[in-house]
């Protein structure tokens, strides 16, 4: 098990070395690889940063609580995300690179011939502090798996994790990246097929699998209610629940992670071609994540201590040989890191382009580090799950930048006060919403995104009647 686990990092570590051979030594080049990807990479790259070891860790568990019902976060997710990117995603590549710019905030507060210094800093400072804080998620969910799998302290996952993702990142940057991300795409998916395979096996075959799980509790296979949000059969609350979770997809283009992909395009018009590899590996990978949580939960005994963001690794190890066992575990590695390193690499980019304005080759390097040693700190001593840290820090994300990408995106100008209101309305909305306990009716970016657009509304309102 730990031969074949660590022949993949290793596959990972010289992946990202290759790229080496066809970098530059420029800020450019490290952040967003001299804008030459190709679509196929893009696709494959995008696909391994948004399915992160949420996916693995999070939803697993989630869906082990929940059921069926689950499967609506992923619908309304891939739903929001495909419209948003049929309206936005060749707009923002067009605009990095009419402006020049090499950072996801740099991009926002030059949208439309402006320069709102305060929007990049503040926008950097985000960027900054709530990514680091998803990344410190990814390599907490690294460090739960080899928990399971070899016993071994949280810790080491944690460290193990950075490691690996600074030395490829050191050695070619965001094309380093994406390259590992794509062959980690092929892993992730990979593992969670031989995984789900194995689990209905001993289930005794799919009809003894969808079975069994009608057992476990009366609701477990019903789409409706959606017991997760506790809202019974009221349609009208199921709706503002969905609602929810489609405008968490929408809010995909807040985050700079992700929307870092789609900057290193070869050209704008490459868009419809990445969308062909992104959405079908994103289908095919949530399916098959709830198919192996449902599973999990007729394999595992559900007891009042057990973890449920541990299922995916103890289902591993119950059912696969130590071959395999290797593989599924650097599958969720792959999550992992192929998310935290995007996500270090747009903190890397935001301390050296919008918060301190130092755009050399080293800077960007020594940014880095830091960024990385504030993800490691923050999963050593973060007291938190995977799946709150992650979609928390992808609310605030969202709610800061998604409402001003929308409006900037539709040719609004705005000033720089009016841009500063609308990114601390949906920050606040959101703070506000979590506080209050109601993230469960309906998923916080959502208000946070309406919270930002309605501070828009107002502002064209007050305009008008001036």
């Amino acid at each position: 098990m730990i031969i074949s686990f660590s022949l993949f990092l290793l596959l990972f570590i010289a992946i990202g070395f290759a790229s080496s051979f066809y970098k530059k030594n420029s800020a450019n080049d490290y952040l967003l690889a001299s804008q030459s990807i190709k679509p196929w990479l893009v696709g494959f790259a995008a696909v391994a940063t948004n399915n992160s070891g949420y996916m693995f860790i999070g939803l697993i568990g989630f869906t082990f609580n929940f059921g069926l019902s689950s499967m609506w976060l992923m619908v309304g997710m891939i739903m929001g995300d495909f419209f948003a990117s049929l309206y936005f995603h060749k707009k923002f590549r067009e605009i990095t690179q009419i402006n020049r710019v090499m950072s996801f905030s740099s991009a926002i507060s030059n949208w439309n011939g402006q320069h709102h210094k305060k929007v990049q800093i503040i926008g950097g400072l985000v960027t900054f502090i709530f990514l680091a804080t998803y990344a410190a998620a990814q390599l907490t969910a690294g460090g739960k798996a080899l928990f399971v799998m070899f016993g071994w302290n949280y810790n080491i996952g944690i460290y193990l994790g950075g490691l690996i993702i600074l030395i490829y990142c050191f050695s070619g940057g965001i094309r380093a990246s994406i390259w590992t991300n794509t062959a980690q795409s092929f892993v992730m998916i990979l593992s969670m097929g031989i995984l789900l395979y194995f689990a209905i096996d001993k289930i005794g075959g799919f009809d003894d699998y969808v079975y069994k799980l009608s057992l476990v509790s009366p609701n477990y296979l019903s789409i409706f209610p959606i017991e997760i949000a506790g809202i019974g059969d009221n349609k009208f609350l199921f709706l503002l629940f969905f609602l929810g979770w489609f405008l968490g997809g929408v809010c995909v283009i807040g985050q700079p992670h992700i929307m870092l992909n789609f900057m290193t395009m070869e050209k704008p018009e490459d868009i419809s071609r990445v969308r062909i590899y992104y959405y079908g590996w994103y289908v095919v990978f949530s399916i098959l994540t709830i198919a192996c949580g449902l599973a999990s939960r007729i394999l595992i005994d559900n007891n009042i201590n057990f973890d449920s963001e541990l299922a995916m690794p103890n289902m591993a190890k119950m059912l696969l040989p130590n071959v395999l066992l290797g593989v599924v575990l650097a599958g969720l590695f792959s999550a992992t890191m192929s998310t935290a390193d995007s996500q270090i690499l747009s903190c890397a980019s935001a301390l050296t382009n919008d918060i301190f304005k130092r755009k050399s080759y080293v800077a960007t390097k020594i940014a880095t580090l830091i960024s990385a040693s504030l993800s490691i700190f923050i999963a050593l001593y973060a007291n938190n799950s995977v799946f709150t840290l992650a979609m928390f820090s992808w609310s605030v994300l969202a709610s800061v930048f998604a409402p001003l990408f929308i409006i900037y995106s539709f040719n609004y100008k705005l000033s720089q006060n009016e841009s500063l209101s609308i990114m601390l309305s949906g920050l606040f909305a959101t703070f506000v919403w979590v506080a209050f306990g109601l993230n469960g009716l309906i998923y916080e970016s959502a208000i946070g995104l309406l919270s930002g657009l309605s501070c828009f509304a107002i502002i064209k309102l007050f305009k008008k009647n001036k």
